[in-house]
């Protein structure tokens, strides 16, 4: 079989060390692979390039399609982006795959059986990173949550779980308060999860579900969640399962995909010959998988475990009574290879196979192409900075005055809010507001649609009468059924 071309970049602080670690126990496995090597992070970005990367690592990874990363140090300050979001959103790496495993009693943990994959979209949700600050109090940030974002990264779980012989797939959301938004990745769950008839299907509320995860972790098997939750319940449940440490993961997409450590670069361990080297090489065991070798996960896995079995440890994992043997990065590295061949005699072996090659008349589409909707204007929302200098029933205030210079032409307000709670008409005093206001404005008639010039006219208006309006939304029903949600108390 011929090797496969891989793009590897070394990584800053403990990085080189761990790589080093990794790439040693692949290639005593007999790893088919050809390995380019890429600079990324703190040396690239301190060179002036504020991306972390060079143009030609791109071309690398573009050509390879397979990237093992090193963690890597972002400089502190200003004007620097993170590359893990770069590579994820630049590339399309959709699903974020982070298995969370208990290793009892050899490492300790709270959940002696605990065996969970968290799967994570990985390209949108408040990670877009769109923000901006629209009044003296307050910054805004926009999640956007897209079908064909939903649509991946649900149908990559169900995939995984029929891949993997798992048996359950759980999503984690919050629509019982961002109906919108959730509401759409709850929907598209239901919808793909009813494709999978012999996988069974359920749904938690994000707060509920995650303390249902931290203390019962064993009735959960794959959790597929948006981009927030997913980052801070996978980082969660690592550490509840032993260490966040020990934890690798996958970052796949339909063309290319990144296996990394999910733990950071540790500056102040760097060049002492003491970091663990297992998130990276876990996460290098799932990419031997993706490349199809699985024979060279397999050995490789199960000689870890076997090492660990045997209490050959590094600093962080390291306890008396059970542990055996403390060892530095290179000494664990080489107590793995030279386990090769063994397998765990109290923990479970893995097993990985071969993942049959689907014929493409028979794949199914990741995402689906929708008909466009009938799409009606109804309504707008404009944004005010407005300040009376009174945090308490200052929408009794502004209601009459915006009517005032506002309505007209076909329009009137319905609504006003304060950080997203209704405050006019028949506000309460006691509520809290600060200087952000959203004003609804509908037709004067129910049932009536609007149209651009209304809206450009309204805004016009609201311009005259003194009023600084920092953004606007349409609101639009879709198929007759409404593309917005209602204020707190509206």
């Amino acid at each position: 079989m011929s090797n496969v071309p891989i793009t590897v970049a070394h990584g800053d602080g403990i990085g080189p060390e761990i790589m080093d670690a990794t790439l040693h126990i692949l290639k005593e496995a007999g790893a088919r692979i050809d390995i380019e090597t890429i600079d990324i992070g703190e040396k690239v970005y301190l060179s002036g390039n504020s991306a972390g990367i060079a143009p030609e690592s791109w071309e690398s990874l573009r050509r390879t399609k397979v990237f093992l990363k090193a963690p890597i140090t972002t400089p502190q300050g200003g004007g620097y982006k993170s590359l893990n979001v770069t590579v994820r959103k630049t590339l399309g790496l959709y699903a974020n795959v982070r298995p969370c495993v208990s290793y009892h009693p050899f490492i300790r943990t709270k959940h002696p059986v605990m065996d969970v994959v968290i799967v994570r979209e990985n390209e949108e949700d408040t990670y877009a990173g769109i923000e901006h600050r629209q009044t003296d109090m307050v910054e805004q940030c926009l999640k956007l949550i897209s079908r064909p974002g939903c649509e991946k990264i649900v149908r990559y779980a169900f995939e995984y779980a029929v891949t993997n012989n798992r048996k359950k797939v759980t999503a984690f959301m919050k629509d019982n308060i961002m109906k919108q938004t959730d509401g759409l990745f709850h929907k598209v769950f239901d919808e793909i999860s009813a494709e999978y008839p012999g996988i069974e299907a359920d749904h938690w509320i994000v707060d509920i579900g995650a303390a249902k995860m931290a203390d019962t972790p064993e009735n959960f098997d794959v959790i597929v969640m948006e981009n927030l939750y997913g980052d801070i319940l996978s980082d969660v449940a690592a550490q509840i399962a032993g260490s966040v440490g020990l934890a690798g993961s996958a970052n796949i997409g339909e063309q290319i995909s990144m296996f990394e450590a999910i733990h950071g670069s540790a500056p102040r361990r760097a060049g002492q010959n003491l970091a663990n080297p297992s998130g990276l090489f876990l996460g290098s065991v799932m990419m031997m998988v993706h490349i199809g070798q699985p024979d060279v996960a397999e050995a490789a896995h199960n000689a870890w475990l076997r090492t660990i079995e045997d209490g050959i440890h590094t600093y962080d994992i390291f306890k008396e009574g059970v542990s055996k043997e403390k060892v530095g990065t290179k000494e664990f590295a080489e107590a793995v290879a030279d386990r090769l061949g063994q397998k765990p005699e109290t923990l479970k072996a893995v097993e990985y196979k071969q993942v049959e090659e689907v014929a493409e008349a028979d794949k199914k589409p990741i995402y689906s192409v929708l008909n466009p909707a009938k799409k009606e204007l109804v309504g707008v929302d404009v944004f005010l900075h407005w300040w009376n200098g009174n945090y308490y029933g200052a929408g009794a205030d502004l209601g009459p005055k915006l009517e005032a210079a506002a309505n007209g032409d076909g329009l009137k307000l319905v609504m006003i809010s304060n950080r997203g709670t209704k405050v006019y008409p028949k506000g309460f005093e006691d509520t809290f507001c600060v200087d952000h206001w959203r004003c609804r404005f509908m037709a004067d008639e129910e049932g009536k649609s609007i149209s651009h010039q209304q809206v450009i006219d309204l805004l016009s208006r609201v311009n005259q009468g003194g009023f600084d309006f920092i953004k606007m939304e349409h609101l639009c029903t879709f198929d007759g059924e409404p593309g917005f949600s209602l204020g707190q108390g509206q």
